[in-house]
């Protein structure tokens, strides 16, 4: 499973990786969590507010944070036993 987590590092971002990290982590789910903070990356997806999160290439959240539930349902639902 490949999760992007889109945002310039700011904290809201930073926290937003390391929950999905988090998460996966404790569901054994095997995940490659990768921070994007590069603006013109950011614009290929067309989002324009942050964090944002695409889980293999699906966009899943833009412009707050995840609940620790959401994620789960998130990693559990594209897990591939």
């Amino acid at each position: 499973m490949k999760i992007l987590v889109l945002g310039p590092g700011c904290q809201k971002c930073d926290y937003t990786k390391a929950l999905i990290e988090e998460v996966a982590s404790e569901l054994g789910i095997k995940a490659d969590v990768r921070q994007v903070r590069d603006v013109r990356e950011i614009l290929e997806y067309a989002v324009m507010m942050t964090p944002a999160v695409i889980i293999d290439e699906e966009e899943v959240l833009v412009g707050r944070v995840p609940s620790r539930d959401e994620v789960r349902k998130w990693l559990l639902s594209r897990s591939k036993g």
